[in-house]
């Protein structure tokens, strides 16, 4: 029991480490606002992104944040076949729905095939065709419940602009857990 809260402390401390590359200052990929509903909504159309992602078997936020991160930041820190380590970009994107998947962006230096290949058969990198995204920003920490309030605000409002759109819900993350003032997180929808 010991032994097992003492790994527990140190996965629960390098998830912390590194999310502390989090910051502001970090590459976050471009987009272009074409629309802004209300005064929280913004229609976002993104370029293709180039992803490291992980497929994870749950639909919550809870159950496959600290899991998924740990397997996509192993790519990034070095678990890769050139053992080279990948610059972290904000945010953290997970694409919900009956499963999950996690990604990171790759840095726009880099193309698709200069990439190198990860260690782990659990990290794929792909190519995200452009498209466009409902957004909702919101502040604070984040939990399932807040991630779903702030979802169904979402949907309502498209609904009530009659613009329809995909139903897994895509969640974006900017923060480390230390960042107590200006926390960004963003709920999202692809438009049909």
């Amino acid at each position: 029991m010991k032994k097992l809260v003492i790994v527990l402390s140190v996965i629960g401390l390098l998830f912390i480490l590194l999310l502390s590359f989090m910051s502001s200052s970090i590459e976050t990929p471009e987009y272009e606002v074409l629309r802004v509903l209300g005064k929280k909504v913004e229609i976002r159309r993104y370029p293709s992104l180039v992803l490291a992602q992980t497929d994870l078997d749950s639909n919550t936020y809870s159950q496959n944040s600290s899991l998924g991160f740990r397997r996509v930041a192993g790519y990034i820190f070095g678990a890769n076949d050139k053992g080279e380590k990948i610059a972290m970009t904000s945010p953290v994107v997970m694409e919900m729905g009956a499963r999950t998947q996690l990604a990171f962006v790759m840095p726009k230096q880099y193309e698709m095939e200069a990439l190198p290949h990860p260690n782990s058969t659990t990290v794929k990198i792909e190519r995200k065709a452009e498209r466009t995204l409902a957004v909702l920003r919101f502040g604070g920490y984040t939990n399932d419940q807040k991630i779903e309030q702030k979802a169904a605000e979402l949907r309502d409002l498209l609904r009530k602009e009659g613009i329809l759109h995909e139903a897994k819900l895509i969640y974006m993350g900017y923060n480390a857990p230390w960042d107590f003032i200006g926390r960004r997180n963003e709920v999202a929808f692809e438009l049909k």
